[in-house]
C-alpha cells in the first residue's frame, strides 16, 4: 500500500521541521509549505491525504485556506487539522466552521493528540475506500421526522428487493438508540458492548454470525445505546474498525444517526456512498435542514450523494414540496405520503409497514424508494 502523504503548512520552520521528522519516522510522506498560498499550491498539485495547517499564517488565514480547499473538488474531502498556539474558543469555532476536521492547541499534549487524531482520521479514510458493502447514512436536522422508521423500513425493502443481499443496520443515535423499539429487539448486544470488545474479536466473521437477525425485517441489527449512561461508555475510537468490518461482511450497511451530528458521525456522512436526509414540511424543520445542508456542503458533502426524503407520514401541515425545495436549495427525491395512524401502528407492533399494510400507497413508495436508493448508491460507487 502506498505511503500516506501529509502536508504541513506552518510559517514556523522549527515547528514545521519537528512535525515533519515525527511523521517521517512513522513512514508518512511529508510535504512542507511555509505560507498559505504555497500550501494551497501543494494541496492541489501534490494531492496529500491529510493537511496540518497553522491557522495563524500571515498571508492567508487558516479559515480562508480551509474554505478554498473545501470548495475545490480535488481537496473537498481531505481531512484538515488546525494546529495552533491560539487556544481561544472564538478561533476554534471559526476554524471548525470554516471546514477544519479537528483543532489541536500547541501544548505539552499536542504531539500525542496529533498522533491520535491522524490515526483516527486515516482509520476513517481506510473505511471509505470504495470496496466492500455500500454505506448509507440516515440523518435529519430535527427530531421527530421519522428518520429511524425510514431507516428500518427502507432496509427491509432493500432486503426484500434483493433477497440475495446481506443487509445490516447500525443504530448510532445518541444518547439512546431508536431502532430496537421499532423492530422489537430486546437483547443485550449493542453498539456500546461491541466497542468494548477486544479488537481481535470484532472480525468480519463475528459480524456475519453474531449480529442479531431481525427475521421479518430482513436485516441484522447492531442496536444503539440502551440508555444515556451507557452512551457515556461508548469507545468512539473503535467505530471505524467496526464499520470497516461490517462493510466486509454485508452488501449494505445502513447507519441511523438521527440528529446526532458530531465529530463521531460527521466522517460517516462525509464518506457514505449515499446520505439519506429526512425532512418534514414544518417550517422549523425545513429551516434547520437548510442550515444543516449548508454545513454539510462546507464539509465536502456533494449534492449528488444526498438523497432527500420528505416524510409526510408525520403530518400534512407545513410547506409544500416545491417551497421546501426552494428553501433548502436541494431537490427532494422521494415523498412519503401521509399515513395517518398506520405508521405508528406498524411501529408499535414491531412490524415493517409493507407487511402490516401491503395495499397502502406508502408500501409502494417504500419499495420504489429502496430500489432508487440502492441503484443510486451503486452508480455513485462505480463512478
Amino acid at each position: 500500500m502506498p505511503e500516506k502523504k501529509i502536508l504541513i503548512v506552518d510559517a514556523d520552520v522549527a515547528s514545521r521541521n519537528f512535525i515533519a521528522r515525527m511523521l517521517a519516522d512513522q513512514k508518512y510522506e511529508v510535504i512542507q509549505a511555509g505560507s498559505g498560498k504555497e500550501g494551497l499550491i501543494c494541496a492541489w498539485r501534490d494531492h496529500p491525504d491529510l493537511a496540518i495547517i497553522d491557522p495563524t499564517l500571515i498571508d492567508l488565514k487558516g479559515e480562508e485556506i480551509a474554505r478554498k480547499l473545501r470548495q475545490d473538488s480535488r481537496t473537498s474531502a481531505m481531512p484538515l487539522i488546525a494546529l495552533s498556539s491560539d487556544s481561544s474558543m472564538v478561533r476554534i469555532k471559526s476554524c471548525l466552521d470554516a471546514g477544519f476536521s479537528e483543532y489541536i492547541t500547541k501544548s505539552g499534549q499536542a504531539v500525542t493528540l496529533l498522533n491520535e487524531t491522524i490515526t483516527r482520521l486515516f482509520g476513517i479514510a481506510d473505511v471509505v475506500v470504495k470496496q466492500g458493502g455500500l454505506l448509507m447514512v440516515f440523518l435529519s436536522a430535527k427530531g421527530g421526522t421519522g428518520t429511524s422508521s425510514m431507516c428500518a423500513n427502507l432496509a427491509m425493502n432493500i432486503s426484500q428487493n434483493q433477497p440475495e443481499a446481506r443487509v445490516a443496520v447500525v443504530d448510532m443515535v445518541l444518547p439512546i438508540g431508536s431502532i430496537a423499539p421499532i423492530v422489537g429487539y430486546e437483547g443485550s448486544q449493542n453498539i456500546v458492548t461491541v466497542t468494548d470488545m477486544h479488537p481481535g474479536d470484532t472480525t468480519p466473521e463475528f459480524f456475519r454470525t453474531e449480529l442479531p437477525d431481525m427475521h421479518i425485517w430482513g436485516f441484522n441489527l447492531l442496536a444503539g445505546s440502551p440508555d444515556p449512561e451507557s452512551s457515556n461508555h461508548l469507545k468512539v475510537g473503535r467505530i471505524w474498525d467496526i464499520v470497516k468490518a461490517l462493510k466486509e461482511s454485508y452488501d449494505y450497511v445502513l447507519i441511523d444517526i438521527g440528529r446526532s451530528l458530531s465529530k463521531i458521525t460527521l466522517p460517516l456522512i462525509q464518506h457514505a456512498d449515499l446520505v439519506a436526509l429526512i425532512i418534514s414540511t414544518d417550517i422549523s424543520t425545513v429551516s434547520l435542514t437548510k442550515t444543516l445542508w449548508k454545513y454539510l456542503k462546507g464539509k465536502g458533502v456533494g449534492a449528488s450523494s444526498v438523497y432527500t426524503i420528505l416524510n409526510r407520514a408525520v403530518g400534512l401541515e407545513g410547506l409544500s414540496k416545491v417551497d421546501a425545495e426552494k428553501m433548502i436549495e436541494i431537490p427532494i427525491n422521494a415523498t412519503m405520503p401521509y399515513l395517518s395512524s398506520n405508521f405508528a401502528f406498524a411501529n408499535s407492533h414491531h412490524q415493517p409497514f409493507i407487511l402490516k399494510f401491503p395495499m397502502d400507497t406508502a408500501s409502494i413508495v417504500f419499495q420504489d424508494t429502496a430500489k432508487d436508493m440502492a441503484a443510486l448508491a451503486r452508480k455513485l460507487r462505480a463512478e
